[in-house]
């Protein structure tokens, strides 16, 4: 995870004015599509009534962002939206427009800053109430959330991946196994004990204005196995100037922390196995594709074979647990989605093969290669998978 303004090094040269100012020009113009954005989650007769502010972007000291009355005006951080993540981005630009939203039509003229009609205001948008101030910005909290008794079991996860690099295949596969036994455990412990649970959602991956289909098998794969829930939301492509869309995890932040460690670690395993696989076959991006879903189809088989745990000489299969209040809170959050079904395309079934053979060896350990400060690794660098 990382700012916006790290994928513009040359910003950092003294001829740099105009490309900032176009950088900036974007990000303006990305404010106001994610605003537009934003409100379709609102009522018709609310999204027809408020109208669109002016955006802006200032050095502000103590603040993320802040909406004025009197100029119908959202101004956010310069260094926000220059140095941290863009659904971070999206958090804070979603108070302020709660903000706009209680001043002008929710009647919030005499109440404090947060008082009720504010509060209704982030209920209606699904809002952050928190996100402005000295609150940090969401790819921080990410990084940095410590939970003491819940966070003993990253600890423990750590462990076993590492045992899970052993060359030798029977110890690396049994420590694997011993992980998701492990995660599975924690989450069926979570259910039992039926306590509130505080739920994260961030972007996975960049915004973008194409995926490609192995991208949305590995969303569902971490889904079905990883105690989150997915979801293709839009967003603003800054590089671009479009709107296009990213994936969204959510979960406990433990879950979305070990789920996007195994998304980026299997997508890691496919570009570099894939480089080795077509280094002399020039095959195009479309075979890539082939290979990749090869890869996750075939550790999905994998993971569908395993146990968590075995009694009474009776193995039971991998347990696919659904946490309720997950459920609640993705029904609040998103209260209308629709499904979208892929083309099916010509597909080379040699090349799905080869992928599904090396998806059956794929042994989910500690080693993705810390490429960029600031990446969102649950598990630090180590060796290359």
């Amino acid at each position: 995870m990382h700012g916006i303004g790290k994928d513009y090094p040359d910003m950092n040269k003294e001829n740099t004015a105009e490309i900032q100012q176009k950088l900036e020009q974007r990000i303006l113009h990305g404010l106001a599509c994610e605003w537009e954005t934003a409100l379709w989650v609102l009522d018709r007769s609310y999204r027809e009534r408020l109208s669109k502010p002016i955006f802006s972007l200032g050095d502000l000291k103590k603040r993320w962002g802040h909406f004025s009355e009197e100029k119908r005006e959202i101004c956010l951080s310069r260094d926000l939206v220059l140095n941290h993540s863009w659904d971070a981005v999206q958090e804070v630009l979603k108070h302020e427009i709660a903000h706009q939203l209680a001043h002008e039509l929710l009647g919030a003229d005499g109440e404090p800053p947060h008082g009720p009609s504010y509060m209704e205001a982030c209920r209606l948008l699904r809002a952050n109430p928190k996100a402005s101030g000295n609150y940090k910005p969401l790819d921080e909290r990410f990084l940095g959330n410590k939970t003491s008794r819940e966070d003993r079991i990253l600890v423990r996860i750590k462990k076993l991946m590492a045992l899970a690099q052993s060359k030798n295949q029977h110890e690396a596969e049994a420590a694997m196994e011993k992980t998701h036994q492990l995660i599975g455990k924690h989450n069926i412990d979570l259910l039992k004990r039926d306590e509130d649970r505080h739920f994260i959602s961030v972007f996975v991956g960049k915004p973008a204005l194409r995926h490609f289909r192995e991208e949305n098998d590995l969303a569902n794969l971490i889904q079905d196995f990883y105690f989150v829930h997915n979801i293709w939301v839009p967003a603003y492509v800054v590089g671009k100037g479009k709107r296009g869309n990213v994936l969204e995890m959510t979960g406990t932040i433990q879950n979305v922390k070990i789920a996007v460690y195994v998304h980026d670690f299997v997508k890691h395993y496919v570009d570099s196995q894939w480089t080795k696989y077509n280094e002399n076959r020039g095959l195009n991006r479309y075979r890539k594709s082939d290979f990749a879903v090869g890869i996750i189809e075939g550790f999905r088989s994998k993971m569908e074979s395993q146990h968590f745990e075995k009694g009474a000489g009776k193995k039971l299969a991998l347990v696919r647990i659904e946490d309720p209040l997950l459920k609640e809170h993705i029904s609040y959050k998103y209260p209308r989605t629709i499904s979208v079904r892929q083309n099916a395309l010509r597909r080379d079934r040699h090349v799905l093969d080869d992928g599904m053979r090396l998806g059956k060896k794929l042994v989910i350990s500690k080693g993705i290669e810390e490429k960029s400060k600031g990446k969102r690794l649950l598990i630090e660098s180590g060796r290359d998978p």
